[in-house]
């Protein structure tokens, strides 16, 4: 499988195992993110509102999402879509040349868009940590090569903007 393949049929919430609230805020806010590309006349506010009231902390179609932290799935959707532009070139100078941006599966775009988000303006969160959980949610849209791009492409973002903490 390669980065631009479809995710692992049944991958998803259902998946992970375990998990913290932020774990929960983050794959909520990369499957908000995704519905947000197939309705982007939701905007941000609206899909933030929807997860909110219809799925943070609910089991839907066999799929648990958690008790969520809502704080920090707001802050990453809002954020992302924000501030698309600087982190999609952050996470295009990570790339490379063969495996452009443009190249790369929807949700794996997202997933790093997220993650890069979180190593720009989440000073507060441990750039080890963000680059760990979203591996982690690499492993769970994914089978193959997937969770070591994006491995390499959020540790390349977090020792550029962040060295001193790597």
């Amino acid at each position: 499988m390669n980065p631009t393949e479809e995710p692992v049929h049944g991958a998803g919430p259902g998946r992970r195992g375990g998990g913290s609230r932020r774990r929960a805020a983050r794959l909520a806010a990369v499957q908000a993110l995704y519905q947000l590309e197939l309705n982007p006349g939701l905007g941000a506010d609206g899909v933030v509102r929807e997860f909110a009231n219809h799925r943070l902390g609910r089991e839907i179609d066999g799929n648990d999402y958690g008790d969520a932290d809502a704080t920090l799935f707001a802050e990453i959707v809002r954020g992302v879509v924000a501030d698309r532009d600087r982190l999609d070139e952050a996470i295009a100078a990570s790339l490379t040349e063969e495996w452009p941006l443009a190249r790369l599966e929807t949700i794996l775009r997202l997933l790093l868009e997220a993650g890069a988000f979180e190593i720009v303006h989440r000073r507060d969160i441990p750039p080890r940590v963000t680059l760990s959980e979203y591996v982690g949610l690499a492993h769970a849209f994914f089978e193959g090569k997937q969770p070591g791009l994006a491995n390499g492409v959020l540790d390349h973002l977090a020792r550029t903007l962040r060295p001193a903490e790597m």
